[in-house]
């Protein structure tokens, strides 16, 4: 399955040229080019049509291990002890100078809760904030506790009405919780919820909270608004920013194109063949029950950088032998035939890369796996079939002919005056081959140690998919700095016997694991059924802090339970809810929790109660964690596997192999040195990247390998076969690895994060692999690959392209190639 180098006569009329030659799948395309392109114009037409419906959405449920036993309890409990996943905190800050206690504020702020009362995908029952009356407050007086709604009723802004709503907010247990400590803030708190059949729309969402903050900021308060959905409506509005970098990609890539061809015509039909197939990867996302996200958002960026870089291998090829005088139909039908198994074997890598993703249970993963794949799959099609097709009615300007056909000549003839080939033909000696050996087995054994500390999960608090200083990381700062109960919370279950969630022996297990807890440094504090039966034991004796504990007496715990809130244990009292509230949810915080609450368990076995992980936007994000560190292990192996696999069957020589896969082993392991080194962790939105660096990577393995095992294989030296490897596809593949990096590289810039993460580490992949090809292969295969046959020495193989006379100064004559391209 190598790539051919035949060379096939040139044949200027149609007339000496015999349509039934070739296999039957190039006579089946091109013995009909015409029905060919004019079904491929209707499909185009139809899936452009379908394309106008495909949506851009997000869904919480998508972004998380559906199938992780944390997860699993979680959707287990969801709806018995509400809010612990998808929720919002709308944070409505007094102006300058303000606190809460004013007529302006408190009514500003019942507004805002009305407002966001009324947004779709709302669980209203539980939002909370100062105007729920679900959110009240307890005293203890002579004559027992009294309570109330924290908002008085009748209350009417007057100074009595304010009076008696300050002490209603230092009685009602919510400050660190919806008051901020200074009192110049409070929380509204919604929970979300994301059914089948009621998806949120999460950028209409997002728009509608924009809104309530510009007008209610214009009256002088400041809004700030944390939680997932806030998240994926800012990454939704940035990616409609983002379509700019598409079109800088495609400018910048369709210059590149034309600075390698010098051909107007051929460039831009490479282009235009490119974006049919995007459109119809985008075209069949709504027939088949696909959205884009931000995560798959990105492959149609890929797809494109792709696309263009095989398109690039057929329109060399068709422009070589129009250059030798040869028929534009029948150049395209050349081309077709030497390069359709290669590069459909190198796309199946490709495919392969995305594809080994569906094994990590993240349905948002499994998406972007899918989507990818359809899109290569897609490529397989319009850059090697359609394509050449197209060229065939075409061609080529007669200019670019001439140049691509000087260029071949004038590097197969005179090797030594072209200075970059003449550098990399030094790594098929021993020497500078030991060097480089040497260097890159230094670089991997230091990256490897370095790799070593690279971490799973968030190394930043806030959102790490945008930026530092966006808006939403700046929300989350104030929060974090003004609230003990954070945007970071880690809930526990406790399950009991039915009826026996408020039993002291079953409390005291809760309480000394919330103990426990409170001594991590990365707990700001914790919030249970114990601590209320704590509070209730020192209301029922006057207020006395001495009887600040849990006390043994069923009937005063049972009493407390009367007035605790729903959130900390379900109506049938089998189930109790531990908060824990984080100072962020880095990885190593959220580790920290999960040690604790393990070790816990380990040691203090209970009959009476187990603890169960987990929930809230921290309880979820340990579950992914740990999805993530599996799926790396698994995902490296399924893509080295499968890679391996397809250059076995492309080479059929286990030294071959080894020359091919040891560089991209080497890419792998310095990409996780250069995460590191970035203070990037290994997530959902970076562990596509090294499936995806290794799937496409050995493209240019295949490119440069498959040439030069052909020429060893008749008779070659090393050098020979290299040589004419880097005269048959060399400028190709530098070609391909500043298109893919241009094509990713843009995307350093992008206002989110996570893109423009992953498009550094694209970036360094695409161009070290093509660096691991040009210089590894070559020096592996000086100590790998057998050397040339004794009496082989000048002979060209039987079959292989035959190189022109060392008369640099020929050129193919005009009036030859003018004929050829006007017919």
């Amino acid at each position: 399955m190598a790539f051919s180098t035949q060379e096939f006569e040139s044949i200027a009329s149609l007339e000496h040229f015999d349509p039934r030659s070739g296999n039957v799948v190039e006579r089946l395309l091109f013995n009909h080019r015409g029905v060919i392109v004019l079904l491929c114009a209707l499909v185009t037409a139809a899936l452009a049509f379908s394309a106008l419906r495909v949506q851009l959405n997000a869904s919480f449920l998508k972004t998380i291990p559906n199938q992780h036993p944390y997860v699993l309890n979680f959707l287990k409990y969801e709806n018995e002890v509400k809010g612990l996943g998808n929720a919002m905190r709308i944070v409505v800050e007094a102006a300058p100078g303000g606190d809460i206690f004013t007529p302006d504020y408190v009514g500003i702020l019942k507004e805002v809760n009305d407002e966001v009362y009324l947004l779709p995908g709302v669980d209203r029952p539980f939002m909370k904030s100062l105007w729920m009356p679900a959110v009240r407050w307890t005293g203890v007086t002579d004559e027992g506790y009294e309570g109330g709604p924290v908002i008085p009723d009748g209350y009417d802004g007057s100074a009595a009405s304010l009076a008696a709503f300050r002490d209603n907010v230092l009685r009602s247990g919510e400050i660190g919780q919806l008051v901020a400590p200074d009192f110049r803030s409070s929380i509204v708190y919604v929970p979300l919820v994301e059914q089948a059949g009621q998806r949120l729309d999460y950028g209409t969402l997002s728009d509608q909270l924009e809104d309530i903050r510009t007008r209610y900021e214009a009256r002088g308060v400041h809004i700030h608004i944390t939680g997932f959905a806030k998240v994926m409506g800012d990454l939704i509005a940035g990616l409609y920013a983002i379509l700019a970098f598409f079109a800088f990609a495609l400018s910048v890539t369709a210059l590149v194109l034309y600075a390698f061809t010098r051909c107007l015509r051929s460039t831009l039909l490479v282009i235009a063949t490119t974006m049919i197939g995007i459109v119809w990867l985008i075209g069949f996302l709504p027939l088949l029950g696909f959205e884009l996200n931000p995560y798959s958002i990105l492959v149609p960026f890929l797809i494109f950088a792709i696309g263009v870089s095989h398109g690039a291998q057929k329109m060399n090829g068709i422009m070589q032998d129009i250059g030798r005088g040869t028929h534009r139909l029948i150049a395209a039908r050349y081309t077709f035939r030497r390069l359709f198994v290669a590069g459909a074997t190198a796309l199946l890598a490709d495919v392969v890369g995305f594809a080994v993703l569906t094994m990590i249970d993240i349905p948002v993963i499994r998406e972007l796996a899918l989507i990818a794949s359809l899109g290569v799959g897609i490529l397989i099609f319009t850059n090697l079939a359609l394509l050449p097709i197209l060229l065939s009615y075409t061609g080529v300007s007669l200019q670019a002919a001439e140049r691509s056909l000087r260029e071949e000549r004038l590097s197969a003839a005179a090797a030594g005056r072209h200075g970059l080939w003449r550098f990399l033909d030094l790594f098929t000696r021993r020497g500078p081959a030991a060097w480089a050996i040497g260097v890159a087995l230094a670089l991997g054994v230091g990256g490897f140690l370095v790799s070593k500390q690279v971490k799973i999960g968030d190394l930043d608090a806030g959102a790490p998919e945008l930026r530092a200083d966006s808006r939403y990381n700046i929300d989350n700062d104030f929060l974090v700095r003004n609230y003990q109960a954070g945007s970071d919370v880690f809930v526990v279950f406790g399950r009991t016997k039915q009826g026996h969630c408020a039993d002291y022996e079953n409390l005291l297990q809760v309480d000394a694991l919330e103990w426990s807890l409170r001594q991590s440094s990365v707990v700001e504090g914790t919030n249970s059924f114990a601590g209320l039966a704590r509070r209730a034991s020192a209301g029922m004796n006057e207020g006395n802090l001495k009887w600040y504990d849990l006390v043994a007496n069923q009937h005063l715990i049972n009493g407390g339970a009367t007035r605790a809130p729903r959130e900390l244990f379900n109506a049938t009292c089998d189930l109790l809810s531990i908060y824990v509230y984080l100072k962020d949810h880095k990885a190593d915080s959220i580790n920290e929790v999960v040690r604790i609450v393990d070790d816990f368990v380990a040691e203090n076995k209970s009959d009476g109660i187990q603890f169960e992980l987990a929930a809230g936007n921290a309880g979820i994000e340990a579950a992914t964690n740990q999805v993530v560190q599996s799926a790396n292990n698994q995902m490296l192996l399924g893509v080295y596997f499968a890679v391996t696999l397809l250059c076995v069957i492309a080479f059929r020589s286990w030294r071959a192999v080894l020359c091919a896969m040891l560089p991209l082993v080497l890419t792998s392991i310095l990409v996780e040195a250069l995460m590191v080194g970035l203070g990037i962790g290994i997530k959902v939105s970076t562990l596509p990247v090294i499936a995806l660096g290794v799937g496409i990577g050995v493209d240019y393995a295949l490119y440069v390998l498959s040439v030069t095992q052909t020429w060893l294989r008749n008779g070659a030296t090393l050098s020979e076969a290299y040589y004419r490897a880097l005269v048959f596809t060399g400028r190709v593949v530098i070609f391909t690895g500043c298109t893919l990096a241009i094509g990713v590289g843009a995307w350093a810039f992008s206002p989110i994060k996570f893109q423009a993460d992953m498009g550094i580490l694209l970036t360094f992949m695409f161009l070290w692999n093509m660096l691991g090809a040009l210089i590894l292969i070559p020096a592996l295969a000086t100590f790998l690959l057998p050397a040339r046959r004794e009496g082989g020495a000048g002979a060209v193989p039987a079959g292989a392209v035959a190189l022109p006379p060392a008369s640099v100064a020929e050129t193919p004559r005009p009036s030859l190639i003018a004929a050829a391209i006007r017919s």
